[in-house]
């Protein structure tokens, strides 16, 4: 087998946390601050392992029903957005709820709910079981019609739906989900479109980011946890691109195997990945002797959304 012959490192920009992730995990810490430990939340406030423990040891408990926080305790609802049912069962325990749903996946529930309200049949363009798009779907359920594919796309019936619209989870892959909305015009020439794309910012810059490093590099270490949809969309584009890639949690997942016969391998990190996570994958090359480490591309990003209303209420009443 060839041996390693790994010369430098070249790190995606941008890359990790963007502004609704940053949003979210500010949300828990300050909750935690205000009112003390524990503090309840709903499912993975986002989906990284090293996140979630980190707000376990701080006294964060995580629970996968909003029914499963103790009566007129604090419960913090996670980044990916939650259907209605959820608020009504939290008022219904005396929760104090606090929404640090991203801007970006409410802008996509608002939508959902206007189209409904217009008499519009839904399709939803996303991944089942995601809880993004279990949250828009509770938004209207009785229009909404989750589409996965392009195979999906050209198969999909809609008998008697007289006005049709479509929404998209906001972590996709940019490619696929433009090939889904091409078949879905062609076949329904009518369809409305949401007024802005719903694929966020990070997820669009991230992947484009990652085309522009596939030119420059053998192999692509996409730091990120499995779950996390808008990671495996990086590994994604660049298997498409003719890059291999592999998803890795943090470095103890590297396999020197993959190193073999590769001389410039690309760095980057999903939407929920801490950049301390990179930083540890750095080490880890430097440890074996690779010093070249450097960024590649130089995009920044300067998006910042506030904190949920609620904690900055509070926030105000403790100050």
């Amino acid at each position: 087998m060839p041996r390693a012959v790994v010369k430098r490192v070249l790190l995606a920009s941008p890359r990790g946390y963007c502004a609704g992730v940053e949003r979210a995990v500010e949300t828990v810490e300050q909750a935690l601050e205000l009112y003390g430990p524990p503090v309840y939340v709903r499912k993975q406030i986002v989906h990284n392992l090293h996140v979630v423990r980190d707000l376990e040891r701080r006294g964060a408990v995580f629970v996968d029903d909003e029914r499963e926080a103790p009566e007129g305790t604090t419960l913090v609802l996670s980044a990916h957005g939650v259907a209605p049912a959820v608020y009504a069962n939290a008022a219904a325990r005396r929760l104090n709820a606090i929404d640090a749903t991203c801007p970006l996946v409410t802008k996509v529930h608002v939508q959902a709910r206007r189209y409904a309200a217009e008499g519009y049949t839904i399709v939803l363009i996303g991944h089942a079981g995601h809880e993004e798009v279990e949250g828009t779907t509770g938004e209207a359920p009785e229009a909404i019609v989750l589409v996965q594919s392009v195979d999906e796309a050209e198969a999909l019936e809609l008998p008697g739906a007289e006005r049709i619209a479509y929404v998209t989870q906001t972590t996709l892959s940019v490619d696929e989900t433009a090939e889904i909305i091409a078949v879905l015009k062609r076949r329904f020439p009518d369809i409305e479109a949401p007024r802005r794309e719903d694929i966020c910012y990070a997820t669009s810059n991230r992947q484009r980011a990652v085309k522009q490093l596939l030119g420059a590099i053998d192999l692509l270490l996409v730091i990120g946890s499995a779950n996390s949809s808008n990671s495996n969309r990086l590994v994604e584009v660049a298997r498409a691109g003719g890059v291999a890639a592999y998803l890795i949690e943090d470095e103890t997942e590297i396999d020197e195997a993959w190193l073999d016969g590769r001389e410039t391998v690309g760095v980057t990190s999903g939407a929920s990945a801490p950049e301390r996570l990179v930083q540890r994958v750095c080490e880890w090359f430097r440890r074996r002797g690779i010093e070249d480490i450097q960024p590649f591309g130089a995009m920044l990003e300067d998006v910042a959304f506030k904190l949920p209303v609620e904690l900055r209420r509070a926030a105000s009443s403790a100050a």
